[in-house]
């Protein structure tokens, strides 16, 4: 167990969706500045080879393009997320991207950093499309060694 001068470490699953916003937004918003938590952005970024999906003449030429898509997505992703913390005051923040399957990466990230918490947003999908997709919320709740907690966004109600 952590000695009781170490923070324990929220871990948040970033995208570059609204959902994910959100869920940064309301974590920083009820659980930052913190003397007791430490916080870990973690973007998974999809190879370029699972974006494309497909192998064969012309793969060679356009995967090199793809990939420094995908590494300026990231980029993005993380820099607009240091800055919702910064705009918070929170400045003790450790972000990296990983390479792979959100579940796998979110679910490693919890334990590389014995995280206490791992936050995620929701997409509200439907069931089917959570079939179909996966739903990396629910695969997390129920493998990430660590309390989860998933952050819907409220829908607007007209």
């Amino acid at each position: 167990m952590a000695g009781s001068s170490e923070k324990q470490v929220v871990v948040i699953g970033i995208d570059d969706s609204e959902q994910s916003t959100y869920a940064l937004k309301w974590t920083l918003d009820h659980f930052f500045p913190s003397p007791i938590f430490k916080l870990v952005l973690v973007h998974s970024r999809p190879t370029a080879t699972s974006t494309v999906g497909l192998a064969g003449p012309g793969a060679a030429e356009i995967l090199p393009i793809v990939d420094s898509d995908l590494r300026k997505i990231a980029a993005r992703v993380v820099d607009s997320a240091r800055q919702l913390c910064i705009d918070k005051s929170v400045d003790d923040v450790t972000a990296e991207v990983v390479e792979g399957d959100p579940r796998n990466v979110l679910c490693d990230a919890v334990e590389k950093y014995h995280a206490a918490v791992l936050v995620v947003g929701s997409h509200g999908y439907g069931a089917i499309k959570r079939a179909v997709l996966g739903s990396v919320s629910d695969y997390c709740a129920h493998h990430a060694h660590c309390t989860v907690m998933i952050v819907k966004k409220p829908k607007i109600k007209h």
